[in-house]
């Protein structure tokens, strides 16, 4: 089930945030969005998921402009792991990760077979089957990250948004991850600041400046050392990965302030 976004566009006073974005992320693809801090990232993102209204455009899952769904069923349709998705309340992990069932229920139906065999399921997958009686205020970053992942892999959404799902999380976990999304056949678009992560988990990249679309393709087409320059201000060169051939970003840390560098 594909996702699209038409036109869409957000405004907060004069300022426009997100500019005539148009993006297509095809049913079972993983779609990166990257680029520098501001350029519109996690703004588009909260339009898709309904946490935010654009002020012009259409989001829109197999053809449905999902503002148009009635809550419950958009949210059928797309699950999100935001970068503010913390809880205050000191739920366990188990009954945090069965909180990705609530599109689901009706009433107070308590969880039946299946879905406690798929909460069981997504907590071994992201590894904290062994914290299921721990709160999760107890946890660390990372622990804590990884249980909200596990709660949005129950939701057992069409669509997957997530928004900086390695932040906080070890380099075994961020390629535990990252290696799962890629093969899990779900149609998925998710915010990664590290480009060489991006660019090894992610079929196409969609480049944000200035709010709008300023590059879309494969890791090979859009990471160029031109677009390095131009986008993030860092001079870097782009080499094959040895063992994949996916292109490997290799920065020079003394480009940080080249003119032109992004605000």
């Amino acid at each position: 089930m594909g996702l699209h976004l038409d036109g869409l566009s957000v405004r907060a006073g004069a300022a426009d945030l997100v500019r005539d974005l148009s993006l297509t992320v095809a049913t079972g693809q993983v779609v990166g969005l990257v680029g520098p801090n501001g350029s519109g990232k996690t703004t588009a993102l909260r339009c898709v998921y309904r946490a935010l209204r654009p002020s012009g455009g259409v989001v829109s899952v197999d053809g449905r402009d999902v503002a148009a769904l009635p809550m419950r069923e958009s949210a059928r349709l797309v699950g999100a792991l935001t970068q503010e998705g913390h809880t205050d309340l000191d739920f366990t992990v188990e009954e945090t990760v069965a909180l990705g069932r609530a599109p689901h229920l009706r009433g107070n139906r308590p969880l039946d077979a299946r879905e406690r065999e798929l909460c069981r399921r997504a907590m071994e997958q992201m590894e904290v089957a062994h914290l299921a009686g721990r709160g999760v205020l107890s946890l660390s970053g990372g622990e804590r990250q990884r249980v909200l992942v596990a709660r949005a892999l129950v939701q057992e959404p069409r669509v997957l948004i997530l928004d900086e799902p390695a932040n906080h999380l070890d380099l075994h976990h961020q390629i535990r991850l990252l290696s799962m999304l890629r093969g899990s056949g779900r149609t998925v678009l998710v915010t990664l600041h590290d480009l060489n992560l991006a660019a090894s988990a992610c079929d196409r990249l969609a480049v944000l400046y200035g709010g709008r679309l300023a590059a879309f393709g494969t890791p090979g087409e859009v990471l160029t050392e031109s677009l390095l320059r131009d986008v993030f201000g860092v001079a870097a060169g782009v080499v094959p990965h040895p063992l994949t051939g996916v292109p490997q970003v290799l920065y020079d840390l003394g480009s940080a302030h080249l003119e032109g560098t992004p605000s």
